[in-house]
């Protein structure tokens, strides 16, 4: 994305209430990512500080600041998926996958993300892959719903 499209997005969306958000999303969907060049522009345009408009892009785990994966992995951390074993699956799908939350693979297949509750909480605990919600999801599980999508 050109500095003229994020420019574009910016006086569209300026002013509007509460701007930045909208801005900080609607380049996200446009991109997929907020560039850490986007930053400058935001904040002239909208008449704050780079570091305001960076620490919003930081303190929102919705905003990435590098592309992400061809595939989204969510694994739930909220209290049910807790109580069914989401640490441990967490725990694994961090080892298998070979990055940290907030991190895309190497090979640039998934990126891994927490989710807060997945509206699934029957058959916890639940993995969402890009849009579809996976639930009663076991490391096993979790191997083979992912070697699945990294093959598509």
């Amino acid at each position: 994305m050109s500095s003229s499209a994020i420019s574009r997005i910016v006086r569209e969306l300026k002013d509007k209430p509460g701007a930045l958000l909208p801005i900080l999303h609607s380049i996200q969907e446009e991109l997929g990512y907020v560039p850490e060049d986007a930053v400058p522009i935001i904040a002239s345009e909208l008449n704050l500080t780079r570091a305001e408009v960076h620490g919003v892009v930081t303190f929102y785990h919705d905003f990435r600041s590098h592309p992400a994966g061809r595939h989204i992995v969510r694994v739930c951390q909220a209290e049910s998926c807790q109580a069914a074993g989401s640490a441990d699956l967490t725990a694994h799908a961090k080892q298998i996958l070979g990055i940290d939350f907030h991190q895309t693979t190497n090979d640039g297949s998934c990126s891994l993300e927490p989710a807060y509750c997945l509206g699934n909480c029957a058959l916890s605990p639940s993995v969402m892959i890009d849009k579809e919600v996976h639930g009663r999801v076991n490391s096993q599980r979790f191997d083979e719903i992912v070697e699945e999508v990294r093959r598509s």
